[in-house]
């Protein structure tokens, strides 16, 4: 794992500093009375067991009591007060892409929007760095400091590797965290294998996905022959944008990838929340945390 603290440098304080001052209205804004309805991560903690009484749900008899006792006992639970929230953050070569921002700058800038937001209900928040492993761990601890660091760590971080290994990110978050818990998976998902690992994690915790992406991803625009090259694996294709029937088939494998990832997703019983490095960010995620927040209610 990386040692965050030898990398930083009055640089990246003062990257950390621009993104605190302009994340700051929003964290208010967004989550302003609507934090607990949208991350109450349905997290509950075990009270007593009592004497059944009419109109208890028969599911949460405990049989073991119950049997001891002669008489019908059920298990109590209490919602839990403090959440812990952890940012799981792709930092692998093929997020170092996007215009006018990279798409690791945008899930950076987001990621702070969530840290702040958990430090602000005094929830602890913890992040988990990876590219082609798991490259740097915050455990989940409470506190505006401590939220500042997980965004000077987020800042500083620079991945060795130039992989994506996210189902080795997912078994280690899994393995991190003992309790219930919300676990934010900011990535483009560029890489195999991790439906399995994800289902594991979401079958525990509740589990949003947060996907960036650059519009020139899906739709190569007419420029001629370029050279494109693959951010991990260093290879490099030249491609004729001019000629409409390239275009047409890399739009076409892009909108598969989009749509067997979105059907992992769906699949999982994972929120799925789409941005992109040309747009703002602070409607589309608060409008997908206000409709996440409504269905939660019902």
């Amino acid at each position: 794992m990386t040692t965050i603290a030898s990398l930083v440098g009055p640089e990246v304080l003062r990257q950390v500093k621009a993104i605190e001052l302009r994340t700051r209205r929003l964290v208010g804004t967004l989550f302003s009375g609507e934090y607990r309805s949208v991350f109450r991560g349905q997290g509950i903690e075990f009270a007593e067991v009592r004497a059944y009484e009419h109109g208890d749900d028969y599911r949460a008899i405990d049989w073991n009591v119950s049997a001891r006792m002669g008489t019908p006992y059920v298990k109590t639970f209490v919602e839990e007060r403090e959440l812990t929230l952890l940012l799981v953050v792709d930092r692998s070569g093929s997020v170092e892409f996007g215009r006018p921002v990279t798409k690791s700058a945008r899930a950076v800038e987001v990621a702070a929007v969530l840290a702040r937001a958990a430090a602000r209900q005094n929830d602890r928040v913890g992040a988990v760095i990876f590219s082609d492993r798991v490259d740097h761990v915050v455990r989940p601890a409470k506190g505006r400091g401590h939220a500042l660091r997980v965004l000077r760590d987020l800042v500083a971080y620079r991945a060795a590797g130039r992989g994506t290994n996210i189902a080795d990110a997912l078994a280690y978050s899994n393995r991190l965290l003992r309790h219930r818990a919300i676990v934010v998976v900011i990535s483009d998902f560029r890489a195999s294998d991790w439906e399995l690992p994800l289902r594991r994690l979401a079958g525990r915790h509740d589990v949003v996905a947060i996907t960036v992406e650059d519009p020139r991803e899906l739709e190569l625009p007419d420029a001629g022959w370029v050279e494109l090259r693959d951010a991990e694996r260093g290879s490099i294709m030249v491609v004729d944008t001019s000629h409409p029937r390239a275009r047409m088939q890399i739009r076409v494998a892009s909108e598969q990838a989009h749509l067997q990832r979105a059907r992992a997703l769906a699949q999982a019983q994972v929120d799925h929340i789409a941005l992109r490095t040309d747009q703002p960010y602070a409607q589309a995620l608060h409008g997908a945390f206000a409709l996440r927040a409504r269905r939660l209610r019902r």
